[in-house]
């Protein structure tokens, strides 16, 4: 019972949807490492129980050797004792040949013992050899499947990290959006745009001021070009007039 219990166990994990099963975990990763666990613990126990299935295997199998080897020592001992139960026959001797005859029947008696016992014994070592199969074919499928669970694991392990890193950086991203006013950067560059205007703004306030001192020399040119002529005019006024002539 304790044997086909293991034998059930072991194929109920192997057969086991991994899939299936983190579909429905609130925790994949958390899961993955206690079925890891589970498992690693589940085939330390199992082939615990299968090198004791192989065990006693073996000492069936040494004892129906042994049976074998004892059918065949006694049926050895019972010819040499009709044997020699025939030559003291031939001889006369009767009473020598009737206890050789005895001891004959003793060794057939026990070799047909020995060889009833290997005979009960053979449906019971096959049946324990389809067994240790069984189990050692249960033990490889769940090595197996543990070191999917261990790939499965890790490959969610290395997921989990990258989507961790990659939120980090869209996080940090956020963080520096130069077009964010709130951020360093924006303030920054507002105050770079504000110190610009200022110098626009005294830089035409000052080409304002430079045309502004052109345009009172050029009036002041015009005013002295019209005292000159009035003056001009004066004086040729103030000159007599010489007649043509006189």
């Amino acid at each position: 019972m304790a044997k086909q219990s293991i034998f059930g166990r072991i194929s109920q994990l192997a057969k086991a949807n991994i899939n299936a099963m983190l579909d429905s975990a609130e925790d994949p990763q958390k899961m993955l490492d206690q079925m890891v666990r589970d498992y690693t613990d589940n085939i330390a126990e199992a082939e615990t129980a299968v090198a004791q299935t192989i065990g006693n295997l073996r000492m069936i199998e040494d004892d129906y050797n042994e049976d074998i080897k004892a059918a065949s020592d006694w049926g050895n001992k019972a010819l040499a004792a009709s044997s020699k139960a025939d030559e003291f026959r031939s001889a006369g001797e009767s009473s020598n040949a009737d206890k050789f005859d005895s001891l004959a029947k003793v060794a057939i008696q026990r070799q047909m013992q020995s060889e009833g016992e290997a005979k009960t014994a053979e449906p019971t070592i096959s049946s324990q050899r389809e067994i240790v199969e069984k189990l050692k074919t249960g033990l490889d499928a769940m090595k197996s499947k543990r070191q999917e669970l261990v790939s499965k694991r890790d490959e969610l392990i290395a997921r989990a990290k990258s989507a961790q890193a990659q939120n980090q950086v869209q996080e940090a991203v956020k963080s520096i959006d130069i077009m964010d006013p709130s951020s360093e950067v924006g303030r920054f560059e507002e105050k770079i745009r504000r110190e610009e205007a200022r110098v626009r703004g005294a830089a035409e306030l000052a080409s304002s001021s430079l045309d502004a001192q052109f345009n009172s020399l050029e009036d002041l040119g015009e005013q002295t070009e019209i005292e000159a002529r009035l003056a001009a005019l004066k004086g040729a006024k103030a000159t007599p007039s010489i007649t043509p002539g006189a």
